[in-house]
């Protein structure tokens, strides 16, 4: 198996939860593996296209899962060589929903603020 060229990371909020994290163990175990396999792939093969990752601007991307009868999201951006999962839900609608890439946007900031800071 070749190297893996960029590195997962959960965003954590302030209180230390995970919300992908938690998101994904609440799933069935072949959900799990599904989203699971999708991220492995984007981890090994950076940068990667369709149809199991698309840039969604502004430096925010989307693991794109296809599940039993539904479909899956995973939103990231990638900072410090990491790719920083930001937030999963299943898509109920054709358009990614408002709310769930301001989400991710938001936790994008706080990252690159955060890393900001570190360097100072």
């Amino acid at each position: 198996m070749s190297e893996k060229r960029i590195t997962v990371r959960f965003y954590r909020q302030p209180s230390g939860k995970e919300p992908v994290r938690e998101w994904l163990l609440s799933l069935s175990r072949r959900d799990r593996l599904a989203i699971g396999t999708d991220i492995k792939t984007v981890e090994f093969g950076w940068p990667v296209g369709l149809p199991v990752c698309r840039p969604m601007g502004d430096g925010l991307w989307e693991v794109r899962s296809a599940l039993d009868q539904r479909i899956a999201r995973v939103l990231f951006c990638i900072a410090d060589d990491s790719m920083w999962l930001l937030h999963g839900f299943i898509k109920k609608q054709p358009r990614t929903p408002p709310q769930d890439l301001a989400l991710a946007r938001r936790r994008m900031r706080e990252i690159f603020d955060a890393l900001k800071q570190e360097r100072q």
